[in-house]
């Protein structure tokens, strides 16, 4: 191999090591907060109702502006957005860390998202256009959702040291030294690419539209816990978040320059991939959020040790991500997926019965996080390939953009759906069970049991998904061969 080939593999590699750097700080701070979120709420004076809101409006202005980051990368240039992403995001970390109210903090939360919006899609789009080959490309996407599965687990275990050590602040700080090298690494490494579309029009209407239908829907199923289902407000938020989305798929079938082309969905791997993306994201990370509350609400572990307890899990993704490598060329993307969506299951299910007194961290816990976590890191990898395979480089960031969002919007709604069925049946329970300490906590543990409940289904509904809609033809332009097999 001459040198100049030698510089361009390098090179090539080099730029799949940032990509997954600015990936792994997205992905992080979604779950980051998650064990400081006791601390926050002290800190900053959340009421309980709100606090939630510190993921939500991280995860939806994400999910919401994703489509638009996606073709933005393609016109704008994918670098060019990429490093504004990184930088708009180090920015609003360094604001949400110097937060003085709840306010402030959810509006930075906001403005984190919107910068994840714009690293996400343009980093996995670098990523597709950077490695034409089908060996390598599988190659690198597999390692991409690797990265990605394990930031969300270790954001847990990171947000539990930083926040008993130093402050929960340093969860927010973190992330700007961080960017700072990713900027300066992609104008050394990453060239500058786009699409050639024949336009150069954005459908900002359409994210408008679809963002502020999903805040809708989700703003209206947070407060039917305090204001009912049958009240005028809940069923306003409702029926207007539905009537946005339905507006803006009429937009988009009627657009000359669409945010989203609607005719990708025909690609039947795109369109299971995406559904059982927002499947999963919905379970996954409504399951991070209450088992953090629980290790530390009901277990009274400390925020260092509720993090070191949530370790096994990101060893587990780690784990199962290396093993669904060596189990795709045998036995392909779907059986891999479901297997993974079975096991997941199987750990949610686990965590239905913890205990209100006297919990015990390997019995009641560890036991269902350990297959929860190895299930999650099987169905990462080929749900990653399933979702970005199939389309031409210059869909490439509208392929990167919808995968992205189905994982944000999935974890904001999923959220808002289980903290709901959780502090309805809570409140439920307290209206009959009495005025005392015990009563009170075991009706919150009941509530946990049922949003566990619902996350399970959420993934065993994945799982009859893709084993309903896939079919071998569906997954064939898929190289899984590239994937390397234990010896």
């Amino acid at each position: 191999m001459s040198v100049v080939a030698e510089t361009a593999a390098r090179n090539k590699w080099m730029i799949l090591v940032i990509a997954c750097m600015a990936q792994f700080m997205v992905i992080l701070d979604n779950t980051i907060v998650n064990v400081a979120l006791p601390s926050v709420q002290n800190g900053l004076h959340f009421t309980a109702a709100n606090l939630q809101w510190v993921v939500n409006a991280y995860t939806l202005i994400f999910g919401g502006f994703l489509m638009l980051g996606g073709r933005a990368a393609d016109l704008l240039g994918r670098r060019r957005l990429f490093v504004a992403g990184v930088a708009l995001f180090s920015v609003a970390s360094l604001l949400n860390g110097l937060a003085q109210d709840s306010t402030w903090l959810i509006v930075g939360r906001g403005l984190q998202g919107l910068g994840g919006a714009m690293v996400s899609p343009a980093a996995l789009s670098i990523i597709m256009t950077t490695f034409q080959d089908n060996k390598e490309r599988t190659q690198a996407l597999g390692v991409w959702s690797a990265i990605a599965a394990g930031g969300a687990a270790f954001g847990l275990l990171l947000g539990g040291v930083l926040t008993d050590l130093v402050s929960w602040r340093w969860n927010f700080f973190v992330n700007v030294p961080v960017g700072l090298l990713t900027v300066l690494a992609s104008y050394r490494f990453v060239p500058e690419s786009t699409a050639d579309l024949g336009h150069r029009r954005f459908d900002l209407a359409g994210a408008v539209i679809v963002t502020g239908g999903l805040l809708a829907l989700v703003f209206g199923i947070v407060k039917s816990t305090s204001w009912g289902w049958g009240d005028p407000g809940t069923l306003a938020f409702l029926v207007g978040g539905a009537l946005a989305l339905a507006a803006f798929v009429l937009l988009e079938s009627r657009s000359a320059a669409p945010l989203v082309k609607l005719s990708i969905f025909r690609i039947r791997s795109i369109s299971a991939s995406n559904v059982v993306m927002l499947l999963v994201a919905s379970g996954m990370f409504g399951m991070f959020y209450f088992a953090s509350l629980y290790v530390q609400e009901i277990m009274h572990y400390s925020p260092l040790r509720a993090g070191l307890a949530f370790l096994p899990v990101s060893l587990g993704i780690v784990v199962g991500a290396g093993i669904s490598q060596g189990l795709l060329p045998r036995l392909g993307v779907r059986a891999v997926s479901i297997v993974g969506l079975a096991l997941a299951t199987a750990g949610l299910l686990w965590l239905t019965r913890v205990p209100t007194l006297h919990a015990h961290y390997v019995v009641d816990l560890l036991v269902g996080l350990v297959p929860l976590a190895i299930g999650m890191g099987l169905v990462f990898v080929p749900i990653t390939l399933l979702g970005t395979s199939g389309v031409e480089n210059d869909d490439a960031g509208l392929a990167s953009g919808l995968f992205n969002s189905a994982q944000q919007v999935g974890g904001s709604l999923g959220l808002a759906i289980l903290a709901t069925l959780s502090a309805d049946h809570t409140s439920g329970l307290l209206k009959t069970a009495g005025a005392s300490p015990l009563a009170k906590v075991g009706a919150v543990v009941s509530g946990y049991h049922v949003a566990f409940l619902a996350a399970a289904i959420m993934l065993a509904a994945g799982a009859v998904l893709l084993a309903l809609f896939l079919r071998a033809r569906h997954v064939e332009n898929i190289d899984v061969t590239a994937m390397p097999v234990p010896a």
